[in-house]
């Protein structure tokens, strides 16, 4: 039986276990949801998407009966979009939320840049006037960074291109264009305002305060360090201070302050939890300050250098990695694992890795999971 969130004092301190089952039901990891993909897409508040196709598979092991076609289709008629969010890093969202988020995050973006080697090569350049001519070109239609750069070199012949256009990633909002992101299709980034791509301007309200409230109903009970490794904010403890009439809190066994929705869910920590493969760099990888509940301290260091190989989750934590590596029409999926495991966890293991060769792999004729220990 899992308790009711109720039932979990305020106050109460919560050990690894229980923010590990909070964090998997919230991420909809603990069962797959029926959600359609458009509300998972906002529940998680966005999806590391830097890796093209990783949201593919990262919806795919939280929905039921998800498939490719229903995530291209978004992205292709603009209701999805890829924009650099979150820490600065490419994120997929709904358009809706593209609209909301990114007033919130302009001063990670631009914090990123401006401490960043290309704002050092643009010293005593107008950035602003950089921004305007480059905005003009990408709203006549979308250009690579490359050909962006070159035509805002023919304006600047003595500054780098590359550096030209990196500021329009950082400080306008641009989101890369289709046919990069479609499943089975791919091609080189290709940006465009997200203004005239959407249609729409963006929102004016840049608070954090709804965005905040939204991060702890989809990773928490979390800290306030936590807030700003996922989202690259600074000067949270104002934010966090207004909000805390809004929350709950708790303590984790360190001592820190959790905060926490009212509503979240706070599953029995002996909950029992299914393998799940994730995509690289998933949101669950990346969104904690501690990030124990997820990645157990013996592999931290394992696993925090090689956040660009997908990993799998046993009983809820990293405990190894996999790749699909394709020869004619034959599929294999290869699973290492950290340490050893039971029969009944290979078998596990190998039962959830078929579902992912018949989601990924389709295509081939014959496929197979090998688990090894690595």
């Amino acid at each position: 039986m899992t308790p009711a969130a109720a039932e979990v004092r305020e106050g109460a301190v919560l050990g690894r276990r229980a923010l590990n089952r909070a964090l998997l039901a919230r991420q909809l990891l603990a069962r797959r949801s029926t959600m359609a993909a458009p509300d998972a897409i906002e529940h998680l508040v966005g999806m590391q998407a830097q890796v093209p196709l990783s949201p593919y598979v990262g919806l795919w092991t939280r929905l039921v009966r998800f498939r490719p076609a229903a995530l291209a289709e978004l992205i292709e008629t603009r209701q999805a979009v890829r924009i650099s969010l979150m820490r600065s890093t490419i994120h997929l969202v709904t358009s809706r939320d593209c609209l909301r988020l990114r007033p919130v995050l302009r001063s990670v973006m631009e914090r990123e840049f401006h401490r960043g080697h290309f704002a050092r090569l643009l010293e005593g350049v107008d950035l602003a006037e950089v921004v305007a001519a480059g905005r003009a070109l990408l709203d006549d239609k979308p250009r690579t960074p490359a050909a962006l750069g070159r035509l805002l070199g023919e304006r600047w012949p003595d500054r780098d291109p590359t550096s030209l256009a990196y500021a329009l990633r950082n400080l306008a909002p641009l989101v890369q264009v289709p046919p990069r992101g479609i499943w089975g299709a791919g091609g080189q980034t290709t940006c465009a305002t997200a203004e005239t791509w959407i249609g729409k301007p963006l929102e004016a309200d840049g608070a954090p305060d709804r965005m905040i409230e939204r991060y702890l109903a989809a990773f928490g009970p979390a800290s306030t360090a936590d807030v700003g490794a996922w989202s690259g904010l600074t000067g949270l403890a104002e934010v966090m201070a207004r909000l805390r009439p809004r929350l709950r809190t708790f303590r984790d066994e360190r001592g820190r302050e959790l905060f926490d929705v009212p509503t979240g869910p706070l599953p029995n920590p002996d909950a029992k939890a299914s393998p799940r493969f994730l995509p690289e760099f998933d949101n669950v990888l990346v969104a904690h300050a501690d990030r124990s509940r997820v990645i157990p301290d013996e592999h931290r260091t394992r696993v925090v250098r090689n956040l660009g190989r997908p990993p799998l989750l046993i009983d809820g934590f990293v405990a190894g990695t996999w790749k699909v590596t394709r020869a004619k029409r034959a599929a294999i999926l290869t699973v290492e694992v950290f340490e050893r495991l039971s029969k009944a966890t290979t078998a596990a293991v190998i039962e959830e890795g078929a579902r992912l060769l018949d989601f990924a792999a389709a295509d081939a004729d014959t496929r197979d999971v090998t688990v090894v220990r690595g």
